[in-house]
């Protein structure tokens, strides 16, 4: 995968890969997180993205990112509510 949007590669966690199967999100649904979702920084490098899909019931998806020579997805929620 490659990220337009931090034109990087996007690399994804195990522990990511485990909630993204457990949940239902494929990786075109991550990507899209990635690309077109919302953001909010926590610092320079690691950040939120999230999107609501309208055929989900279970609220925004969310993937909790690293910026680092490639995007690092640490892991994926869904339920997600902003602050």
């Amino acid at each position: 995968m490659f990220s337009q949007r931090f034109q990087r590669p996007v690399v994804v966690s195990a522990h990511a890969r485990i909630r993204m199967e457990e949940r239902e999100i494929s990786d075109t649904m991550l990507l899209e997180v990635i690309d077109s979702g919302e953001t909010r920084y926590k610092d320079t490098t690691h950040l939120w993205a999230f999107k609501e899909f309208p055929a989900r019931h279970d609220n925004l998806l969310c993937a909790i990112l690293v910026l680092e020579d490639c995007v690092v997805v640490k892991t994926v929620m869904h339920h997600f509510t902003v602050l």
